[in-house]
């Protein structure tokens, strides 16, 4: 898709937020793979020529991370965690049969451009192993037969709300264009942190009380 103005006037807000504007790097390319879903030549051009840098500056950056899609994904892109903890609970079989579900590989798009799947080394969820992102929202304590469930559902147009997080599962370019700083109103939704994240500090609080 063409740049439009209203696009140059979101990159302007952006880089207008940092004292240098190089460091607006990261949140421009989140911003262009939200419109068209992932980071195209035309959005590693446009970058640069904003931050007036070399283009190849940009691409090292976005060839860095794999957050930034150098080719489309799907409307719901599936991270399942195959890490240790992840992977000992489960995380291998979810990963392995959802790929032969969907009839894709990694990094592969369904035939209908809803759904793909990516192995990734950690969600960051050990607490709820094993764990699923969709657009970088946890489903969590997931089973072979619920991850294939969650992308069927995906597939109909109908995703069940993440575990913990907001009340709606939102787009891959919707989520893009939070992780680029543009506030989409749902942070404040649903469990932000569930009772096995918080166990720790129970039993810390526990034995404050008893030294005291």
């Amino acid at each position: 898709m063409p740049f439009n103005e209203t696009h140059f006037d979101a990159m302007s807000k952006i880089i207008a937020r940092y004292p240098r504007s190089r460091s607006a790097i990261m949140p421009l390319l989140h911003y262009v793979q939200s419109i068209d879903g992932y980071v195209t030549e035309e959005g590693i051009e446009t970058i640069a020529e904003k931050l007036q840098l070399e283009t190849a500056e940009v691409n090292a950056v976005a060839t860095f991370y794999t957050q930034y899609k150098r080719k489309p994904v799907g409307q719901y892109h599936v991270g399942v965690c195959t890490n240790t903890l992840c992977a000992i609970m489960g995380g291998d079989e979810i990963y392995k049969s959802l790929l032969e579900h969907l009839e894709i590989e990694n990094d592969g798009v369904t035939s209908d451009g809803k759904v793909s799947v990516e192995h990734i080394e950690c969600n960051a969820a050990c607490d709820y192993a094993p764990v699923v992102m969709a657009n970088w929202e946890f489903y969590d304590n997931q089973t072979p037969e619920s991850a294939k469930n969650l992308v069927d559902a995906m597939r109909q147009g109908n995703p069940p709300a993440p575990t913990r997080g907001p009340n709606r599962l939102v787009s891959w370019k919707e989520a893009s264009a939070v992780l680029a700083g543009f506030n989409d109103g749902l942070a404040g939704e649903g469990v932000q942190a569930g009772e096995p994240t918080l166990l720790g500090l129970k039993i810390a609080h526990g034995k404050a009380g008893e030294n005291r």
